[in-house]
């Protein structure tokens, strides 16, 4: 399943990550001057129709993507079409978008704020009503207790970032068979953007795919996936009770807690295949 993963698969371990030397101590009273990689961290500035709409906390790469999916799954953009210009300066940290739609109401509903690579509900502008309008997701997309299990293992392999400063969140589009698409950032909703982004940009569609992260399963991330039609999100992860309960109004497959060779299903056992 290397059809799409390409340069995304490669070791970005050089542009995400700087180095510093950094004080080792040992609770036994040695310390030694060593070597460390550190994430790296630089705000974005997304500018929609010449307007600053918010700022983004992230590692700095694949900003068209990150930008893109972000938008998409805040009602900015809806199809390919509307997409008239799109441009990125990741040296002054601005993604400058045109749409073909008037965009100043949706702006008028927003207050400029930073979100940061944070995990509270701060971090996207969702409102309570988001959940009603995406409609329960259809599909027969089946996987099985084994694949789940190797697809999350396929994940871990994959980031040479984590392993050098265990700062990252994974995330990964997949299909039964193996995965097909591999971003991280310091935010899990920056790597799912990613995702969203990748997808918009060459109109692949999410309908038979799934979705797998190092994340908490939370709603934030539950009605992403909704709006953009992803019926199966994995995580190594727990879920919280509104993600399940969103889950199972909206058809979606959670499984979380995808450790030693075991997940839970959280909702929508109807795809996940049993003898």
């Amino acid at each position: 399943m290397s059809r799409l993963l390409d340069q995304e698969g490669m070791d970005l371990q050089s542009e995400n990550t700087v180095s510093i030397d950094a004080l080792i101590c040992q609770a036994g009273g040695q310390a030694q001057m060593r070597p460390q990689h550190l994430i790296r961290e630089m705000p974005v500035t997304i500018f929609v129709n010449g307007q600053e709409l918010v700022t983004l906390l992230c590692t700095g790469h694949h900003l068209d993507e990150l930008a893109v999916g972000f938008l998409r799954a805040e009602g900015f953009l809806e199809s390919p079409e509307d997409l008239q210009h799109l441009e990125t300066d990741a040296d002054a940290g601005t993604v400058r978008i045109v749409s073909r739609h008037d965009t100043s109401l949706l702006e008028k509903l927003w207050n400029k704020r930073t979100i940061t690579s944070g995990c509270g509900k701060g971090t996207l502008f969702y409102h309570a009503v988001d959940a009603l309008l995406a409609q329960p997701l259809t599909g027969d997309l089946r996987i099985g207790p084994a694949q789940i299990w190797e697809r999350m293992q396929d994940l871990n392999r994959l980031s040479q970032t984590y392993r050098y400063t265990h700062g990252v969140h994974n995330t990964a589009l997949a299909d039964p068979d193996g995965i097909m698409l591999f971003r991280d950032d310091i935010g899990r909703h920056n790597a799912v953007d990613m995702i969203i982004g990748y997808s918009f940009l060459h109109a692949l569609s999410l309908t038979d795919k799934m979705l797998i992260t190092t994340g908490r399963l939370t709603s934030e991330l539950l009605i992403k996936a909704a709006k953009v039609g992803l019926p199966v999100l994995v995580s190594r992860n727990t879920a919280t009770s509104l993600a399940v309960e969103l889950a199972t109004a909206l058809n979606i497959t959670l499984i979380g807690y995808v450790r030693n060779g075991k997940s839970t299903v959280y909702s929508g056992q109807h795809r996940v295949a049993r003898d």
